[in-house]
C-alpha cells in the first residue's frame, strides 16, 4: 500500500511539472507591474503569412474580425476565427481619385472604426481620409472626408486615431512619394505641401486644423484614455533621431515621450504604428518588436515579434494583434491576461 501511495505521489508531481508553463523567451519584462496584463508564458500565434506589407490593424467588433491592409497589394484584408484571412476591399488605397507617383507606396494604410461602426481609411494613393459607405463584394464605395489643407492636396495620410467625441487625428508623411525601387523619397511636382503634418479633423464641422508640422516624419498616432495626450511616432528616417513624441492637446506643447535612439542602435525595427491600452500603457512598434511603455515614458517590456509595422487590440483587450514588416510579412496574435 505504501509503495502504491508513493507511486501515485510521484505520478502527481511529474504531471504537475509537465503542466507547468515555461516563460516565453520572446517576452521580456523590465517592470513586474505589467505582469498583471502580460502573460510571460503566452505563445505568439501566426495567423497569416506571405502578406507583402501588412499594416493598419483594427478590430471590427460588428463582424468579430480583424481588418488590416496589404499596402503593396492595394487591399484591405479580413481575418476571423472561422475563415482565416480573406480579401475584404479591393482596391483600397489607390482608386484613381488623385494624381500620385507610380512605383510608390500607394495602398491604404491606417484603419479605424468610428462609434457608428463605419470604417475610416488613410489612403496613400488617393491622398485622402475617406469613409467606406458601401461594399459590393470586395468593391468599396468611398466618401472623401478630407483631401486638402488650405487648398493644397494632402501628401499621403498614413495613420489615424479617433477620440471619444469623434474627432479624428491623423498623420500625413510623404510615403506616397517614396520610390520603392530606389528606396528614397522623391521630389515631385504633384506634392503640394512642403511639410509633414499632424492634423485634427472634425467629421461634423468638416474643419481641418494643423496641430504641428515640426515632426519630420510622423507615422503612428494614438490618443490617451483621458483624451488629453496625443502620441506620435517619429520614425527618424531623415534625421536618425527616432522617438515617440507626445502632444498636449490643450496647449499643443510637444515633447519627447520616449527616446528610441539608443535601442535603435542595438536592434532592428522602427517606430511605426502605436496603440494605447485602456490602462494607459503605450504599445509601439519599435526596435526588437513591440515596446510596452508606461504613461511616464518608462520602457516596461518588449515582445519580440520581429520587425513589425503596427498593432491592435480586440474590443475586450483579450488579444493583441501585430502586423509584420515586409521582411517579416506575417499577422501575429498573442493572448493577454
Amino acid at each position: 500500500m505504501k509503495k502504491i501511495t508513493l507511486l501515485l505521489l510521484s505520478i502527481n508531481i511529474f504531471c504537475c511539472k509537465t503542466l507547468e508553463k515555461t516563460p516565453n523567451p520572446k517576452i521580456e519584462i523590465y517592470d513586474d507591474n505589467i505582469k498583471s496584463l502580460i502573460d510571460i508564458t503566452a505563445k505568439i500565434e501566426i495567423l497569416g503569412d506571405s502578406i507583402s506589407l501588412p499594416e493598419g490593424p483594427v478590430w471590427d467588433e460588428r463582424n468579430k474580425a480583424l481588418l488590416f491592409v496589404d499596402i503593396l497589394k492595394n487591399k484591405v484584408l479580413k481575418w476571423d476565427e472561422t475563415n482565416g484571412i480573406s480579401d475584404y476591399i479591393i482596391p483600397a488605397g489607390n482608386t484613381g481619385y488623385a494624381p500620385n507617383l507610380e512605383g510608390s507606396i500607394l495602398g491604404a494604410n491606417g484603419l479605424a472604426i468610428n462609434s457608428d461602426g463605419e470604417l475610416i481609411l488613410c489612403q496613400h494613393g488617393d491622398r485622402r481620409l475617406s469613409i467606406l459607405r458601401q461594399l459590393d463584394g470586395t468593391e468599396g464605395y468611398f466618401e472623401t472626408l478630407v483631401d486638402n489643407y488650405q487648398g493644397s492636396r494632402l501628401n499621403s495620410p498614413n495613420d489615424l486615431t479617433i477620440a471619444k467625441d469623434g474627432t479624428v487625428f491623423f498623420t500625413d508623411p510623404p510615403f506616397g512619394f517614396f520610390d520603392l525601387k530606389n528606396f528614397k523619397f522623391v521630389d515631385s511636382e504633384m506634392r503640394e505641401l512642403d511639410f509633414n503634418g499632424v492634423y485634427r479633423f472634425s467629421p461634423n464641422s468638416k474643419e481641418l486644423s494643423l496641430i504641428t508640422s515640426e515632426i519630420d516624419l510622423p507615422n503612428g498616432v494614438a490618443i490617451s484614455p483621458d483624451q488629453k495626450t496625443l502620441y506620435v511616432n517619429k520614425m527618424g528616417m531623415l534625421d536618425k533621431q527616432p522617438k515617440v513624441m507626445k502632444i498636449n492637446l490643450d496647449t499643443q506643447e510637444i515633447e519627447t515621450f520616449f527616446d528610441g535612439k539608443e535601442i535603435s542602435q542595438k536592434l532592428d525595427g522602427s517606430f511605426d504604428g502605436i496603440k494605447v491600452h485602456s490602462s494607459g500603457l503605450v504599445f509601439s512598434s519599435g526596435p526588437g518588436g513591440l515596446l510596452i511603455i508606461s504613461p511616464k515614458g518608462k520602457l516596461m517590456g518588449k515582445i519580440d515579434f520581429g520587425h513589425i509595422t503596427n498593432c491592435a487590440f480586440d474590443s475586450e483587450e483579450d488579444y493583441l494583434y501585430a502586423t509584420g514588416f515586409v521582411s517579416n510579412p506575417k499577422l501575429f496574435r498573442i493572448k493577454l491576461k
